[in-house]
């Protein structure tokens, strides 16, 4: 499977900013327990805490990002690769932004 993450990523941004809640996500790849997910967010478009899956990270393909756990949190820009911490945390795009999320689930 070839896929253009460029193209997705714009295609994504122009539906978050159409949306009314400021989001717009695609599964780009589901084999067995990984998950890979693009998800776009207007300025300040906020997902609210959730739990961790088993292991993730956060690739922030444009824009800037915040990730936010309860022992603090990290401002992400484009280019950023993260491991997610195993905590709740949440996630607050600063600019409008998009990122690949990678989650394998148990």
């Amino acid at each position: 499977m070839n896929l253009d993450l460029t193209a997705l990523a714009d295609e994504h941004l122009a539906a978050a900013r159409a949306a009314p809640h400021g989001r717009s996500a695609h599964r780009v790849l589901h084999d067995g327990v990984l998950r890979q997910t693009v998800i776009a967010m207007t300025a300040g478009t906020v997902l609210d805490e959730h739990n961790a899956p088993a292991a993730a990270s956060l690739q922030v393909l444009s824009g800037r990002v915040r990730l936010t756990t309860h022992s603090g949190g990290d401002e992400l820009a484009a280019g950023t690769l993260r491991m997610i911490p195993k905590e709740r945390h949440g996630l607050t795009a600063v600019d409008d932004s998009v990122v690949l999320l990678t989650a394998v689930n148990d």
